[in-house]
C-alpha cells in the first residue's frame, strides 16, 4: 500500500503524534512550530504521512520566498532552532524490509508534495539524532552531511556521574561553596535577560546572533509548562549567568547559555551541574549539550563526560546549488 502525505492542522492531534514518536524533539510540537513560523516569515506545511488511515510519520516543512528563490526549510534558518526534520512514528515493529519500504515511501510521500505545493529551488533538512537513517533523502536526490552533538547519559547515581566529569568541573562546582549566590528557576522576564545577554555577547564578538526576545518568549510562554526552563545564577542581585534549556519526557536539551566571564564566579560549571542535577531528579534519561562541531566550544562540553551523538543535514538544489547555499549561509 502507497503512503499519502497530507498536511495536519489540528494542533491537539499533531502533539498527539509527536508524543508517539522516539525521534521528535520539542520543536516539533504544533505551539514551538507556529511560533517559529511567526518570527521566521515562513510559512508552515506540517505533513503527516498515512499508510491508509494509519499515520506513519510526520515532518514540518517551512517556505520562503526571496525573490526569485522559492526554498523549504526544516527547521528556517537565523532562529538556533536546533533540531527539526521527520520523525518516524511508533507502533507495530515490522521487520527491516517492510520498515524500510515505509520509511522510503513516507520520505518520498512528503518529497513529492513540497515540490508539489512550494516548489523549491533549494530544500534544507536539518534532522535530530533520534533520526538515525538519512537514506531515503539520499535516494531522492539530497546531499547529506553528519553533523555532531553531545549527550550526558543520566542513569549512573548522582555521585557516581559527577564524579565522571573533568577535574576542573568538579573544581568549579566544589569552589562554589565559598561563594554566597542563589541560582533559582526563572520566568518569561528571565528568558528575555538570558537572551539579551547572548546578544550583547556576540555583539562583543562580532558574530551575528539573530535570536530576539521576543521569540525566545514566545517559545518558553507557548509551549507546555517545564518544557522550555530558565535557569538563573545571581550574587547580591547581579546577574553573573544564566540558562535556557528545552525538554520532552526523556532529553533535557541545552538551547542558550551565558555567564559573566569577568566574575570569579565559575557560573557556567555550577549552572550546567544544577541543570544536570534537576533533570535527573525529574527522571529525564539524557541532556544533550547541543552541538559538537565548534572545535573550541568541543573543548568545555567533553569535560561532562558525554557521548558523540551523529545526526545530519540533507540538502536538494534543483539549480546553482552553489549559489543558493551560500543563500541559505548569509540567511542564517
Amino acid at each position: 500500500m502507497s503512503i499519502d502525505a497530507s498536511l495536519m492542522l489540528d494542533s491537539e492531534e499533531w502533539n498527539r503524534l509527536v508524543d508517539r514518536s522516539d525521534q521528535t524533539t520539542p520543536f516539533h510540537r504544533y505551539e514551538a512550530l507556529e511560533v517559529i513560523a511567526d518570527h521566521s516569515g515562513t510559512t508552515l506545511y506540517p505533513y503527516v504521512g498515512y499508510k491508509g488511515q494509519e499515520p506513519v510519520g510526520l515532518f514540518p516543512v517551512y517556505a520562503m520566498e526571496r525573490w526569485p528563490l522559492r526554498v523549504a526549510f526544516s527547521p528556517p534558518p537565523d532562529l538556533e532552532v536546533s533540531y527539526l526534520g521527520p520523525a518516524q512514528l511508533n507502533g507495530s515493529s515490522p521487520k527491516q524490509r517492510k520498515a524500510e519500504r515505509r520509511h522510503r515511501r513516507f520520505v518520498e510521500s512528503v518529497v513529492e508534495e513540497v515540490e508539489s505545493e512550494i516548489e523549491p529551488h533549494y530544500s534544507h533538512v536539518r534532522s535530530g539524532t533520534g533520526y538515525e537513517d538519512p537514506r531515503p533523502f539520499i535516494w531522492n536526490g539530497f546531499d547529506p552531511t553528519p553533523r555532531y552533538t553531545y549527550e550526558v547519559d543520566l542513569s549512573p547515581d548522582q555521585d557516581d556521574l559527577f564524579m565522571s566529569f573533568s577535574s576542573d568541573v568538579r573544581k568549579n562546582v566544589r569552589k562554589s561553596e565559598d561563594f554566597e549566590y542563589d541560582l533559582y528557576e526563572g520566568d518569561a522576564a528571565d528568558v528575555e535577560q538570558i537572551v539579551s545577554r547572548v546578544q550583547h555577547r556576540h555583539e562583543e564578538q562580532d558574530v551575528s546572533y539573530n535570536v530576539t526576545k521576543a521569540f525566545a518568549r514566545d517559545l518558553y510562554r507557548s509551549l507546555p509548562d517545564g518544557t522550555a526552563r530558565a535557569y538563573v545564577c545571581e550574587r547580591d542581585g547581579r546577574f553573573v549567568g544564566g540558562k535556557i534549556t528545552l525538554e520532552d519526557d526523556e532529553t533535557l536539551y541545552g538551547w542558550q547559555t551565558v555567564a559573566d566571564l569577568d566574575d570569579d564566579l565559575p557560573a557556567t560549571d555550577l549552572i550546567d551541574w544544577e541543570v544536570i542535577k534537576r533533570a535527573k531528579d525529574r527522571g529525564l534519561e539524557r541532556v544533550d549539550l547541543v552541538g559538537a562541531n565548534d572545535k573550541r566550544l568541543c573543548g568545555y562540553k567533553a569535560k561532562f563526560n558525554p557521548r558523540v551523538r551523529t545526526h545530519y543535514t540533507l540538502e536538494q538544489g534543483s539549480v546553482a546549488t552553489d549559489t543558493l547555499k551560500h543563500v541559505y549561509k548569509r540567511l542564517r
